[in-house]
């Protein structure tokens, strides 16, 4: 429980069949660690801690606050920063849900002699014939979270349940509303990286690496043919597809299409630069099937919100996999998760390595 709407009604729809709840609210970071000035807000503030447990008082069920941070810093934010470093683009929500809030959540399940955990994520689970779990898109297309969820494992997904995969998020403010949480209904989301001050990512490399800006300083942009073009702050401060913010004027839109570290070097393109075709994905966890098979007409994301293009997969071992796309995509990142789907059906996913021609 975040303390957020979704988790909320989760718990509280549970409650209502007649399960035996008990919230759990992770405290996975805190700004003052970060050296941020700026008030926590979201899923780890004081404020939604206590909304949490107001709720779970109210409702008559148990509820434990967990300090998860040291694992989180060790895994997330470290797997955060040296992704940057090494010119790629991180995904810090769904390493989070794939190793640590998962994770966290069934160690506490047990102790607890807890059956099974829940979350507010608009998604569902579904069972295949030999057994095997995986998830499913949720009813609403717009609020989706399937996407981020591609990592969970058999053990996981066999203990997990959405309340609210079959709602649209609509239907959950009208329920929190109709059951007297009227502020409950009307709070806003975030869309933030919890433990990035601001959203704020450059900054944050700064704070966790005073000596960044110094070791990086002095870089260069270069064309798609190699011509020195202009200089820039340093790598790790630019992604893929990035068009604003580049520090220098070129007098039409340039987009950054590669990002080289070893010589600190950003190439810059037009738009028709960033269309790719094919791409290797690693660190494969195959959900619906035992391993990816060899298809064709899959669709496949390469960025949360993606509206997804049809392409075939080539698998080149049992957790790596070579993309081709029926048509170019734009902005493929290395670092960034691709997910596989059969319909509305997760196949499963993993990280992007390289974008090829």
């Amino acid at each position: 429980m975040s303390g957020g709407i979704d988790s909320t009604v989760s718990a509280m729809m549970l409650h209502d069949e007649g399960y035996e709840v008990v919230g759990i609210t992770m405290k996975t970071w805190d700004y003052a660690t970060s050296g941020a000035n700026s008030k926590e807000t979201g899923c780890c503030s004081l404020d939604s801690i206590n909304d949490a447990r107001e709720i779970a008082v109210d409702k008559g069920f148990h509820h434990f606050i967990i300090d998860i941070r040291e694992e989180f810093g060790d895994y997330v934010i470290d797997n955060f920063v040296d992704e940057y470093i090494a010119g790629r683009t991180p995904n810090p929500c769904i390493l989070c849900n794939t190793h640590i809030k998962w994770n966290a959540l069934l160690k506490r399940a047990d102790m607890l002699d807890c059956e099974f955990i829940a979350t507010g994520h608009y998604a569902n689970t579904a069972q295949a014939a030999d057994g095997r779990y995986y998830v499913t898109k949720g009813r609403d297309e717009n609020k989706d979270q399937s996407y981020v969820l591609w990592g969970l494992s058999q053990q996981c997904l066999a203990r997990t349940q959405f309340p609210i995969g079959d709602f649209t998020k609509t239907e959950i403010r009208e329920m929190a509303r109709s059951w007297g949480y009227e502020s409950l209904s009307k709070k806003a989301e975030s869309y933030e990286i919890c433990f990035v001050p601001g959203n704020d990512y450059r900054e944050f490399l700064k704070v966790r690496q005073p000596d960044l800006e110094e070791r990086v300083a002095g870089g260069t942009f270069v064309d798609i043919n190699g011509n020195t073009i202009g200089e820039h702050i340093g790598y790790p401060f630019f992604t893929i597809g990035q068009r604003k913010g580049l520090g220098v004027a070129f007098g039409e839109p340039k987009y950054v299409t590669e990002i080289r570290p070893e010589s600190n070097t950003v190439v810059l393109g037009d738009v028709k630069d960033l269309l790719k075709n094919t791409m290797v994905v690693d660190q494969v966890n195959s959900m619906k099937y035992a391993s990816l098979p060899n298809m064709d007409d899959v669709k496949t994301l390469v960025r949360y919100n993606d509206a997804g293009t049809m392409s075939t997969l080539l698998p080149l071992s049992k957790d790596r996999v070579e993309v081709s796309f029926q048509a170019h995509v734009r902005g493929i990142a290395p670092g960034q998760s691709a997910v596989f789907y059969e319909g509305n059906d997760v196949l499963g996913g993993g990280i992007i390595t390289t974008n090829k021609a």
